[in-house]
C-alpha cells in the first residue's frame, strides 16, 4: 500500500494505491487526520485501491465525524471493483459523499 497527497481546488487530495488493511490502516489513519486538523477538506481517490478491509473503512468513518465536526468536507471518489462493493455492503455508499472522478468536484 502506498498513499500521496497533493492539491485539488480547495482539497487535499489523498490518493490511495494497493490494499488498505489492518497492517497499514493506521498509516492511512494519521494523514488522514492531520490534513483534517490543518483545516483542509479532504478527497479520498480510490481509483487505484484494490482492496479495504474494515480497519479502512472506520478510519474513513472517523475522518468523516471529524470532518462534520469542523464544518470541512470528505469526498470519496474513483470507487470501483472491491472496495466500492465494501462500500455497498456497508451501506457507507449512502454516508459517504461518493463522486465518480476527481475531474467531477468543481466546488
Amino acid at each position: 500500500m502506498s498513499f500521496d497527497c497533493s492539491e485539488h481546488l480547495h482539497y487535499k487530495l489523498l490518493h490511495l494505491k494497493g490494499e488498505v488493511d489492518l497492517h497499514n490502516s493506521s498509516d492511512v489513519r494519521r494523514c488522514l487526520l492531520d490534513i483534517l486538523e490543518h483545516g483542509k477538506s479532504v478527497i479520498v481517490d480510490f481509483s487505484d485501491l484494490k482492496y479495504i478491509d474494515s480497519s479502512g473503512m472506520a478510519i474513513l468513518v472517523e475522518g468523516l465525524n471529524v470532518a462534520n465536526k469542523n464544518n470541512l468536507s470528505l469526498k470519496i471518489t474513483g470507487a470501483n471493483g472491491a472496495p466500492l462493493q465494501v462500500l455497498e455492503l456497508t451501506r457507507l455508499n449512502q454516508v459517504f459523499n461518493i463522486v465518480d472522478s476527481v475531474a467531477d468536484i468543481t466546488e
